[in-house]
C-alpha cells in the first residue's frame, strides 16, 4: 500500500446521498474525503451530452423527493440549483383515442368525471386519505428507525414512534394497514371503478418495482412516491434546470464549500479491517485512505459482498445480505427528438402543458399486470410500460433551437434474461420496442428520433453500480424497510463493524432523490464522534 492519508471520515460513492452526508459531516467541522469510481460525481443523479448538442439526465430524470430541510441546509439554491414545476402533473393518453389529465385546479376531478362521475366524486376523499397517510410517513423520513437491539433508548424511540402512528384514528390506522399489506391494484379497486384513474394512480405502484400492481406491497411503492414537494407543494413533481446532474453539482459544491474533498476516478478494492474495525480504504491503485468513519453510498449487496472480507461478517448476516433482493426491472432512454410528439388523441406539434407533464403510457392496471408477467416468462414485455418526460420544455438549455430531449423510464424489463441472453445482445431490440410503444400513440415520435442513449438493466448496473438494475438500491417491500432496511439490527446506518456506516439508498427511508439517507447517517455519524466512539485524524 502507498501513500497512506487519515480522514476523520471517508464515503464511498459521490451519488447525491453520499454528496448529502460529506456536505453535512464538513459542515460539523470534520475532515471528509469522498471518493467515486467514475470520472464524474453525482451517481444516478447525473446530466450528460448522449448526442451531439443534446443533453439530459441519465438514469434519475425527475424532481419531487429531495427533501426540503437537505435543500435549505446544504443552500443548494446558492449553489446554483434552480428547481421548475411541471405546467400539468400527467397526461395518459389512451388506446381508444381519449386521454386523461391530471393537474391542479381541480382539473383531475374534470377529467375523470368524463369517465365516471362517481369516480371524480371520490378522488378528493382518496386523496385526503392518502395526504393524510403521506404526511405522517413524511415526517419519519428524517427519522433514524428503532434499532430492535439498542436496549433502553430504541425502546424509547419505539415509543415515540408508536405515539405519532396512535394520533391517526381509526379510519387512517385501517388506510395505513392497507397500504403496507396490499396490492396497490386491490387498494385502488376499492376506490374506484374506471380503468384510466386507477392506472394513472396505480403507475407509481410499478416505478422502480418489478412487480404487478398486484403484488402485495405495491401499495406501500405507491405511496413511497407521493412524499415529495417542488417549492413548497405537496406532491408536485419538477425539473431541475440543467438536468439531476443540477442536483448533484449544487451538492459537491456545498461540501467542497466548508473543506471537503472529492476524488473522481478513485475505485475503492476493498474496505480495511483491523482488529474487527473498519478503519479506512484500499483505492484499486492500492492507496490506503484512514479514517475514524468509514461511510458506504453503495447498494449493500455491493458494500458486504464486494469489498468486505467476508470473515469480518458474521454467518446469519452474510445469509441475509445474500439474499438482499435488487431488481427493479427498469430500462432506461434518453431520446433526441427533431419535434415535439403529436399525439393522436390531442394533437400539436407546438410545446402545450401535456408536454410538460409526465407522459405515462400503461391505460389500465390489467396492462401493468401482463406487462410484468410478460417479463417474469420472456424476458420483457412486449407492451411495456412508459412514462416519458420532454424537460427540453421547460429548459431550453438541453436541446438545440426547436429541438428537444425526452425522458423514457420503462417497465418491465428483467434483469435476469430466459435462455442464457445477455442483455448486450437485446439491447437494441428492447429500444426499438419502446420507441414503437411511443410512435403508436405519436405516429410522429419515430421518425423524429435523431439519437438515443440507452441503459439496460444491466448497462445501470455496470455504469452506476446499481445491482440488478435496481435504482432503489434494494426493493421497497415490507422485509426490506425503516428498522429492516437493510438488515434488522442495522437500520440505524451503522453497520456490523465499528467504525462501518450506510448512507445510501439500501438505508431508510429508501430511494429516490431524496438526500434522506444522507442527511440521517450523518447525525448518527456525528453523535458517535460527539460521545467519542469515534476518533478524529490526528
Amino acid at each position: 500500500m502507498t501513500n497512506v492519508r487519515q480522514f476523520d471520515a471517508i464515503i464511498i460513492g459521490a451519488g447525491h446521498n453520499g454528496l448529502t452526508c460529506a456536505g453535512y459531516l464538513a459542515r460539523a467541522g470534520l475532515s471528509v474525503k469522498v471518493v467515486e469510481r467514475r470520472g464524474v460525481v453525482g451517481g444516478a443523479a447525473v446530466t450528460e451530452e448522449f448526442h451531439p448538442g443534446f443533453r439530459n439526465s441519465v438514469a434519475s430524470y425527475t424532481v419531487s423527493l429531495l427533501n426540503p430541510k437537505v435543500i435549505a441546509d446544504l443552500e443548494l439554491h446558492r449553489h446554483g440549483l434552480k428547481v421548475v414545476e411541471r405546467r400539468m402533473a400527467n397526461f395518459m393518453p389512451l388506446p381508444d383515442g381519449r386521454y386523461l389529465k391530471a393537474g391542479e385546479g381541480g382539473l383531475t376531478e374534470s377529467e375523470v368525471a368524463k369517465f365516471s362521475a362517481r369516480d371524480a366524486e371520490a378522488l378528493p376523499r382518496y386523496n385526503r386519505a392518502l395526504d393524510d397517510i403521506a404526511d405522517v410517513l413524511r415526517g419519519l423520513v428524517l427519522e433514524t428507525p428503532p434499532n430492535v437491539v439498542g436496549g433502553l433508548p430504541e425502546m424509547i424511540k419505539g415509543l415515540k414512534l408508536g405515539n405519532r402512528l396512535r394520533k391517526l384514528d381509526l379510519v387512517q390506522q385501517r388506510d395505513l394497514l392497507d397500504l403496507f399489506t396490499k396490492s396497490a391494484g386491490d387498494y385502488l379497486d376499492s376506490w374506484f371503478e374506471s380503468d384510466p384513474i386507477k392506472a394513472l394512480l396505480g403507475f407509481d405502484s410499478v416505478v422502480g418495482n418489478f412487480a404487478s400492481p398486484y403484488t402485495p406491497g405495491s401499495a406501500y411503492v405507491q405511496l413511497h412516491h407521493v412524499f415529495g414537494e417542488v417549492n413548497g407543494k405537496k406532491g408536485v413533481w419538477g425539473h431541475a434546470v440543467g438536468g439531476m446532474g443540477s442536483i448533484t453539482g449544487a451538492m459537491r459544491r456545498s461540501a467542497e464549500a466548508h473543506g471537503a474533498s472529492i476524488d473522481t476516478d478513485a475505485p475503492v478494492r476493498e474496505v480495511m479491517v483491523e482488529k474487527g474495525r473498519a478503519v479506512g480504504i484500499v483505492l484499486e491503485d492500492g492507496t490506503a485512505i484512514r479514517a475514524g468513519a468509514v461511510i458506504s453510498n453503495l447498494n449493500p449487496a455491493l458494500l458486504y459482498g464486494r469489498m468486505i472480507d467476508p470473515d469480518h461478517l458474521d454467518a446469519d448476516f452474510r445469509r441475509r445480505i445474500a439474499g438482499w433482493k435488487s431488481k427493479s426491472g427498469t430500462f432506461r432512454m434518453n431520446v433526441a427528438l427533431s419535434e415535439l410528439p403529436d399525439f393522436s388523441c390531442l394533437p400539436g406539434r407546438e410545446a402545450a402543458d401535456h408536454h410538460t407533464s409526465g407522459i405515462i403510457i400503461a391505460p389500465s392496471l390489467a396492462y401493468m399486470d401482463r406487462a410484468y408477467r410478460d417479463a417474469q416468462d420472456r424476458g420483457w414485455s412486449r407492451q411495456p410500460v412508459v412514462e416519458m418526460l420532454i424537460p427540453s420544455t421547460l429548459d431550453d438549455s438541453l436541446a438545440p433551437p426547436g429541438a428537444h430531449v425526452a425522458s423514457l423510464f420503462c417497465q418491465q424489463f428483467d434483469y435476469d434474461l430466459p435462455g442464457g441472453r445477455s442483455w448486450d445482445d437485446c439491447r437494441e431490440e428492447a429500444a426499438d420496442l419502446i420507441i414503437d410503444t411511443v410512435d403508436s400513440y405519436a405516429p410522429n415520435f419515430k421518425a423524429s428520433v435523431l439519437g438515443r442513449q440507452i441503459n439496460s438493466p444491466l448497462d445501470l448496473e455496470r455504469t452506476f453500480g446499481l445491482i440488478g438494475g435496481d435504482i432503489f438500491h434494494g426493493a421497497l417491500s415490507l422485509d426490506q424497510l425503516f428498522s429492516a432496511r437493510p438488515v434488522l439490527g442495522h437500520g440505524d446506518y451503522r453497520g456490523p463493524l465499528p467504525g462501518l456506516y450506510m448512507c445510501g439508498s439500501g438505508t431508510h427511508p429508501g430511494g429516490g432523490v431524496t438526500g434522506a439517507p444522507g442527511h440521517n447517517a450523518a447525525r448518527e455519524i456525528l453523535a458517535d464522534f460527539k460521545r467519542r466512539k469515534l476518533k478524529r485524524a490526528g
